[in-house]
Order: structure tokens, then sequence, then C-alpha cells
């Protein structure tokens, strides 16, 4: 019976030792993280997502990394541009570590070690431009910013997916010469603007005279060459009928004249010039003639 109940022991044993290394040898890893596996103190694997085995009792899970990303807490820090203006910065980074072994065994805080790479970074990069650059160029400045970070945090295992750059505060001092400048830029606009305004109006009332005096010329023009257009009918007609047409419709004018100074109304006394007889002789013949 002894024998009998210390081979059950023994099988009982057994059955816990192989349950037990079957527990200690399949990990199960998260898909947001990865597993860094020592054996005897050492590096020996990354487990990634998924089942994974190790070797019981020598293989052990050293830490449990996290390979979502990350955000650090908003930082500030003073920054001196190249016009020599005291700004302050407010920078905010995002990470993820890609490969965990590096992360660590080559860094103690990488957080603070981020942090700190990323204000020399801005400081460096702020210290080659001017204010207005700043300003105006800021997305510029983040893509160079995000681009040294990330060359300089590569040996940390860690990818730089975002490093922005909230704002960019300035003292009081620099504010209100800033607002004063603004001022008196807006001042020489509007007088600019005042001028040119002033300008346009002189031009157009030349435009307008000259306009004006076009068609006058153009008016004149077309007088002109109604008259002469006249002057060429009546020269037709002379040749086609004569000098004597033209001397006949002459005296009739006249004669219409004389008539219409005779009947006046009242007693008046007509003088009539010898010219004036002439020309009612000269319509009389004329009449005669054509009869």
């Amino acid at each position: 019976m002894d024998s009998v109940g210390g081979g059950n022991l023994v099988i009982l044993a057994l059955a816990g030792f192989l349950i037990l290394s079957v527990f200690l040898g399949v990990r199960i890893v998260p898909q947001s993280e990865k597993h860094v596996v020592e054996r005897f103190g050492r590096l020996h694997a990354v487990l990634g997502p998924g089942i994974n085995f190790v070797v019981p009792f020598l293989d052990r899970v050293a830490h449990r990394i996290s390979i979502l990303e990350r955000q650090l807490p908003n930082a500030s820090q003073d920054a001196i541009t190249a016009d020599n203006v005291l700004v302050k910065v407010e920078t905010s980074v995002f990470y993820r570590i890609t490969e965990p072994e590096k992360t660590v065994y080559r860094i103690r805080d990488v957080d603070a070690a981020i942090a700190t790479t990323v204000a020399g970074i801005v400081r460096s990069e702020i210290g080659k431009i001017e204010l207005d650059q700043v300003q105006s160029n800021r997305s510029q400045l983040i893509e160079r910013v995000r681009e040294q970070v990330s060359a300089m945090v590569d040996d940390w295992g860690v990818e730089v997916t975002r490093a922005e750059i909230l704002d960019v505060n300035l003292d009081d001092a620099t504010r209100a010469a800033m607002l004063q400048q603004l001022n008196a830029e807006r001042a020489r606009r509007a007088l600019v603007t005042e001028a040119e305004g002033k300008r346009r109006a002189v031009e157009l009332a030349a435009d307008a005279e000259l306009y004006a005096a076009e068609q006058q010329a153009k008016a004149k023009r077309i007088t002109a060459d109604a008259e002469a257009y006249a002057t060429g009918v009546i020269a037709g007609a002379i040749h086609d009928s004569g000098l004597e047409a033209a001397q006949y419709q002459v005296a009739l004018k006249q004669v219409d004249a004389l008539v219409a100074l005779g009947q006046g109304q009242g007693k008046q006394v007509v003088v009539l010039p010898a010219a004036a007889l002439d020309a009612f002789g000269e319509a009389f013949r004329l009449l005669k003639g054509r009869g």
C-alpha cells in the first residue's frame, strides 16, 4: 500500500510539474503590448502579440511594454529668435515604442529624454529665424523639429509620430512694441490706399475728358463729311444741268427774299438796291427762257 501511495504521489507531482511547465511556457501577449524576455539576466527575445512559447524556469518576461501611441505632457521653454526677441514656446509630442529592447536597455526615462531633446531642438531652430518667420512659417518649423527629434531618438527604439508647437507667447514689452508697429503699418496702408484712390480719380477724369474730346472731334468730322458730300451733290447737279440751272435757283432765292421783305406789316418803305433790281431782271429772263 505504501508503494502504491508513493507511486501516485510521484505521478501527481509529475502531472503538476507538466501543468506548471505548460503554464509557464505559454505566453499570450495582448495586441497593444510587446514582452521582453530575459534568460539568465540577458536579453533573449521580444514577444509580439498572440501566443508565444518560452522555456519554463529559464526564460522570464522581464518587461511588458505598451506599443500604443503616447503623449508627453505639454511643455513650455524659453527661446530667443534671430532678431533677439524672447519668446515662450509651448510644445506637445506624440510617440510610440517600436523596438522595446532598445527602450528598456538604452534609456532609463524615455519620456524625460524626449522632452529634453525637443526643448533643445526647438530653441536651436527658433534661434535661426526671426520672430515674423516664427509666426508665419510655423508649419515648416514644426516639420524641422519633428525630423530632428525623430533622428535623435531612433537609438531609443522610439518613433515620434507628431510634434506640435501649440503657442508662441511674447512678453508684455515686446507685445506692446509689436502692437505699435502694427498700428503704424495700418496707418501707412490707409494713406497709400487713399493716395491710390485719388490718383485713380484723376486718371478717370482725364480719360473722361479725352473721351469727350474724341467724340467732339468725331462729330466735327462727320459734319465736315456731310458738308463735303452736299457740296459734291451740288457740284454734280451743276455739272449735269449746267451753269444756267444754278443761276436760276440763285435768282429764285433772291426773289423770295425780296418778297418776304416786302410782306412786312405796317407801313414801311422798302429801299431796293440796284443789285436787287438786277436780280429781278435776271430771274424774269431765266423764267422766260425756261418757259
